[in-house]
C-alpha cells in the first residue's frame, strides 16, 4: 500500500512539475521587478498569476490583431462600413472584459490544482493510453464541453433572473456595429465561469490529457473573438460568427459553440442569412 501511495504521488507529482515549468518560464519573462518575487507566493497563486497575465495578453494580442485586419488593413472586405463598431463601443468590451479576467483565470488554476492533487481522471503522457484512444476520449470530451455549454448558454437565457443579473451583460451587444473580437469576453464574471466550467467537469469523467485540457481551456479566449467579428466563414458544422450574430439578434437561436450540432439536435438552430453582402 506505501509502495502504490508512493508511486501514485510520483505520477501526480509530474504535473505539478509541469505547471512549476510553466510558471519559471512564463513569469520569469513577463512579470516585472526583479528578483522574482512572484517566487515566494504559494504554487496555485503563482498559476493564477501565470494564467491571469496569460489571459489578457491572448485576449489584447488576439483582438487588436483581429481588428487590425478586419477593420483597417483589410477595410470593407469582410464587413460592411456601417457595421464597423465604434472605438467607444469596443472600449466598453475591453473594460467589462478587463475586470472579469482575474476571475476567468481562477478557473483554469482551480482545475489545474485539482489535476496535481490526482482528483481528475487526467493522464500525463499521450502513450499512457495510445494514439487511437487519445483521439476517442478528445472527441468525447470535446463532445461533453459542447452539450454543456449549449445547455448552459441556453438556461442563461431562460432562467430570468440568471439573464437579468449575469448574461444581460454580455447582450446589450445586439447588433452587428456593436459586436467585435472584443466583446468574446465581455461577460459578467460569473456567467463566463460558467459557460466554461463543463471543461472542468468532463476531467471527473472522462480521461483527458493535461496539456491538451489547459490548451483547450486557452483556445476559448481566441474561439470567442473569432464568433463575435460578424464575420460568416460558411464553414460547415462550424458555429462561426455567422450563426453567432443571429444568436445576438433573436435571442432564441444559435446557443452552441463550436459547432451547429447541438442546436439542429434541439431544435434551436437558425441558418444565417448573408447579412454582409457586399453592394
Amino acid at each position: 500500500m506505501a509502495a502504490a501511495a508512493a508511486a501514485g504521488q510520483d505520477y501526480w507529482g509530474l504535473f505539478r512539475e509541469e505547471t512549476e515549468w510553466y510558471n519559471e518560464i512564463f513569469l520569469s519573462a513577463v512579470v516585472p521587478g526583479g528578483g522574482g518575487w512572484w517566487r515566494a507566493l504559494p504554487h496555485p497563486l503563482r498559476s493564477w498569476l501565470r494564467n491571469c497575465i496569460g489571459g489578457y495578453l491572448l485576449y489584447f494580442a488576439t483582438g487588436f490583431l483581429w481588428c487590425f485586419v478586419i477593420y483597417y488593413w483589410k477595410r470593407n472586405a469582410y464587413i460592411p462600413k456601417d457595421a464597423v463598431p465604434t472605438v467607444e463601443a469596443m472600449k466598453k468590451q475591453i473594460i467589462v472584459a478587463s475586470k472579469a479576467m482575474p476571475f476567468y483565470c481562477a478557473l483554469p488554476s482551480v482545475s489545474e490544482h485539482m489535476i496535481e492533487s490526482g482528483w481528475t481522471r487526467c493522464f500525463f503522457h499521450i502513450s499512457e493510453v495510445g494514439w487511437p484512444m487519445y483521439i476517442i476520449y478528445v472527441s468525447l470530451y470535446l463532445i461533453f464541453v459542447e452539450f454543456g455549454i449549449y445547455w448552459m448558454h441556453r438556461e442563461l437565457h431562460d432562467i430570468k433572473p440568471l439573464y437579468k443579473h449575469l448574461h444581460a451583460t454580455h447582450h446589450i451587444y445586439n447588433k452587428e456595429n456593436t459586436l467585435s473580437p472584443f466583446a468574446g469576453l465581455a461577460f459578467h464574471p460569473l456567467d463566463g465561469i460558467l459557460q466554461a466550467i463543463s471543461h472542468v467537469i468532463a476531467l471527473f469523467l472522462l480521461p483527458m490529457h493535461f496539456r491538451t485540457h489547459i490548451a483547450l481551456l486557452f483556445i476559448e479566449a481566441v474561439w470567442t473573438a473569432n464568433i463575435h467579428d460578424c464575420i460568416h466563414g460558411k464553414i460547415w458544422p462550424v458555429m462561426g460568427a455567422g450563426y453567432h450574430t443571429i444568436h445576438h439578434t433573436t435571442y432564441r437561436h444559435n446557443y452552441g459553440h463550436y459547432t451547429v450540432w447541438m442546436d439542429w439536435l434541439f431544435g434551436t438552430l437558425r441558418e444565417p442569412e448573408d447579412l454582409l453582402k457586399k453592394d
